[in-house]
Order: structure tokens, then sequence, then C-alpha cells
């Protein structure tokens, strides 16, 4: 099972923006550059995330629209990946006919519970105080004009 680039880079670009909450807003570029991430690529993903509420985008650039200790790890994944199911019977018994007979289907039902508390557990400000003392920032603290 792999998290998709949506959600890596997503995650990513929410760092970058929790990291400089209450700063002001910070440009698609200045966030692409620092993660090397396509602008295009990360406009579509901050669409995504606009569009769920969790971000605002100003004249001048992209802000939270909360508090990074409000805004879960699992929010921003859920609204990135869609669904948490791991096996597609999880959600549909009938899209496999041994559904009901299956032992497995428990393993990915824990599979699925694990990884959610795992993100429910983290918050955007967790994330930014971890990657602050890993790698101290340079651009946040530019000047505007």
């Amino acid at each position: 099972m792999k998290i998709s680039t949506r959600s890596r880079y997503g995650m990513r670009a929410m760092v970058i923006l929790a990291r400089h909450y209450r700063k002001g807003p910070l440009l698609l570029k200045e966030i692409a550059e620092k993660e090397g991430i396509s602008m295009k690529y990360l406009d579509h993903i901050l669409q995504t995330i606009r569009a769920e509420g969790l971000i605002q985008r100003k004249k001048e650039g992209y802000i939270l629209s909360q508090p990074p200790e409000e805004l879960r790890c699992y929010e921003i994944v859920k609204i990135l990946e869609g669904s948490l199911v791991t096996m597609d019977c999880m959600e549909n018994p009938v899209a496999c006919e041994k559904s009901e007979r299956c032992v497995t289907v428990d393993l990915w039902k824990s599979v699925r519970e694990s990884i959610k508390n795992t993100l429910q557990s983290k918050t955007l400000k967790d994330l930014a105080l971890s990657q602050e003392k890993m790698e101290p920032w340079t651009f946040i603290n530019r000047r505007r004009k």
C-alpha cells in the first residue's frame, strides 16, 4: 500500500504553511521551490485542499484557515486520498465473493484503523515543530513590499 504523491506533497506544503502561520501568505512559487514540487501539480493539490476550507488563497499567496494545532493530518490525507480503505471488499462486500468468509478482512480493517489513528494523533503543529528542529527556515523571514 502506498500513499500517493498528492498526499505526500500536500502534507509537505501544509507543514510549510503551518510553520509560516500568522506571518502572512506564502506564494505558490515559494512553496514549490522550497519542496521541489512542480507549481502546476502543487496548485492542483492546494486547490483540492482549499475547496475543503483548510487553506485560503489571498492575493499575496496561501494561508491556513485554522491554527495548525487544530488541523489533524488525517483530515488532509482524507481530502487528498479519499477513503483509507485498504481493500475494496471493506466498503463493498460484493466486490469479492469470499468477503463473508475471509479471515483477512479483519486484518485489513485493523491496518486501516492503525493508519487512521496514527494520522489522527498528529497535528500540523506537531509536524511543523519537528521540521523546525530538523531544518530552520531561511525564506520565511523575507521582507514584503
